[in-house]
């Protein structure tokens, strides 16, 4: 059987038809049995009791083999000192996240003084607020 890795290594282990999933993961996986991840065909062997025949393993095939992390006994974890955040998922609010709509925002206000209060905004606050609506507005596009 052949066993390949995700870094595109592949081992050649010896196995018998009678073999079963565990027996093959201890023959090759030593102390790492838990840790080991199996997949065959696009399925992931879990059964730990079931054998090579009868999962139509036979000579020359391809079982794919991952490490995960998240079985390990011989490091416990502690629990995180620092309270978590909650956040939606997919929905990370940081300062570069608001600033867009905070810039937009601002923006809007400026141009709604301008046109309501006119009589407060000289010649130079206008050219100057045309000039930032426009610089706003090349970066937007830009950036997106």
């Amino acid at each position: 059987i052949r066993l390949k890795f995700l870094n595109d290594t592949e081992e050649v282990a010896m196995a018998r038809p009678e073999d079963t999933v565990g027996v093959l993961k201890s023959k090759c996986f030593p102390g790492q049995e838990s840790q080991m991840k199996l997949i065959y065909r696009g399925q992931l062997l879990q059964d730990q009791a079931q054998t090579l025949r009868s999962l139509r393993i036979t000579d020359n095939s391809v079982i794919h083999c991952h490490r995960s992390r998240g079985a390990t006994t011989a490091t416990p974890t502690l629990p995180d000192p620092v309270p978590a955040v909650p956040t939606a998922p997919g929905l990370p609010l940081g300062g570069g996240t608001l600033m867009v709509p905070t810039v937009m925002v601002v923006l809007a206000l400026g141009w709604y003084f301008r046109i309501n209060y006119r009589q407060l905004f000289t010649a130079p606050a206008t050219v100057s607020l045309i000039g930032v609506t426009v610089l706003v507005t090349f970066l937007a596009f830009g950036v997106y």
